[in-house]
């Protein structure tokens, strides 16, 4: 008896806070669609750095629907909110487990699963389109079980292997992109853009500047330490400006800001002959568009860093075109430093037109069959 009472209470209590939020909906669509003629509710679900800047990229495609972001709150996801509606979810990724232990990692599962529900049923979308990762995939999921068609798109940050959230998430997908072709051994399916292209251009002027970045989800107090070692040894004789991370060390003299809008790190970048930063796709080509000398130092799992060792295979394939110089300890780094103030800077970019292309025929197709199925 209880446990039925409690249950109907939940129920009821979702219910209500269902019926509440449909003016929410209404508001939330049609504010991220000032202009567009799109009938489709569409959500852009993806974490909080690189993630979703690469659905930043495709707004082309996404930009004439009704749409809402649903993200992770990071410093990248918060300066977005002026220009676009977005929704926050707590972090979670199946990582954590390793990085913050099981109980807390099942601890942010709960409590991204239950506000995954109420999302998903407050917003109820036509189409969710994801780059990932963990935060996402729960809301992803309900809206898939309540009618919601759901686009994969796999993060360039894979380029031999599958990130766990496309392996797990591809059970659910009506269409799967990939931007690598060595992923397609594992989604044969799917439709591939490769979307780097080097550019011929001249870079910015550039001041003596070093500007090192750890991105928006963790500190990374081992790329902060070996940049302010080097800097203190007289290595560095640039300036330096640091972007820590919150929480991450702050090295006593010199100027650093645990976190900095996206506009904000595009302006350093723009400014900066160098740049040191971990191996996140999203740092990785900002530093590259403005035609920066870019040293990588990727994350590592065996020292706690992330989930996996995916940077290193991100910081692999940018060196192997011959656009980064990886560095992984402060011995490597001197060296970096010596060899990229020695080098012809590059420009290069992500060019996703191919994929913007594709993704506007599939949410075509989609609204067609939208109305056709109401009889619009």
């Amino acid at each position: 008896m209880l446990l039925a009472y409690g249950a109907e209470q939940v129920f009821r209590r979702l219910w209500c806070r269902r019926l509440m939020n449909m003016v929410d909906l209404k508001d939330d669509m049609q504010a991220g669609h000032s202009a567009g003629k799109g009938r489709l509710r569409l959500c852009l679900a993806a974490s909080g750095g690189g993630h979703i800047r690469q659905l930043l990229d495709l707004e082309e495609a996404w930009s004439p629907h009704h749409y809402v972001f649903v993200s992770e709150d990071t410093a990248l996801s918060r300066s977005i909110v002026q220009r676009h509606p977005v929704h926050f979810l707590p972090h979670f990724a199946i990582g954590q487990i390793r990085r913050d232990g099981i109980l807390r990692a099942i601890w942010s599962g709960l409590k991204n699963l239950w506000q995954s529900i109420l999302l998903a049923i407050k917003l109820r979308p036509d189409v969710v389109v994801s780059t990932g990762a963990g935060s996402v995939f729960f809301f992803m999921v309900w809206c898939r079980l309540l009618g919601a068609k759901f686009i994969l798109i796999e993060t360039f940050a894979r380029f031999d292997t599958p990130s766990t959230f496309a392996r797990a998430s591809a059970l659910f997908a009506s269409d799967i992109i990939v931007q690598s072709s060595a992923l397609t051994k594992t989604f044969p399916a799917a439709a591939v853009f490769d979307p780097l292209k080097i550019l011929d251009q001249p870079r910015p002027d550039k001041k003596r500047l070093l500007f090192a970045t750890v991105g928006v989800t963790f500190p990374f107090d081992r790329l902060v330490e070996m940049v302010a070692k080097l800097k203190e040894e007289g290595e560095i004789f640039e300036d330096v400006v640091f972007q820590t991370g919150i929480g991450g060390l702050t090295p006593p003299g010199l100027q650093s800001f645990e976190t900095l809008s996206y506009d904000q790190v595009k302006s350093y970048v723009r400014e900066a002959d160098i740049v040191v930063c971990h191996g996140g796709t999203g740092s990785v080509v900002t530093a590259l568009r403005e035609g920066c000398r870019t040293i990588v130092v990727p994350r590592r799992l065996e020292r706690g860093e992330h989930y996996d060792n995916h940077q290193r295979e991100i910081t692999n394939a940018f060196a192997a075109r011959g656009l980064i110089t990886p560095a992984n300890s402060p011995e490597e780094l001197a060296l970096a430093l010596k060899a990229a103030r020695s080098l012809k800077p590059v420009c290069a970019t992500t060019d996703p037109v191919a994929l913007v292309k594709h993704l506007k025929l599939l949410l075509g197709e989609t609204a067609k069959h939208s109305r056709l199925h109401h009889g619009d």
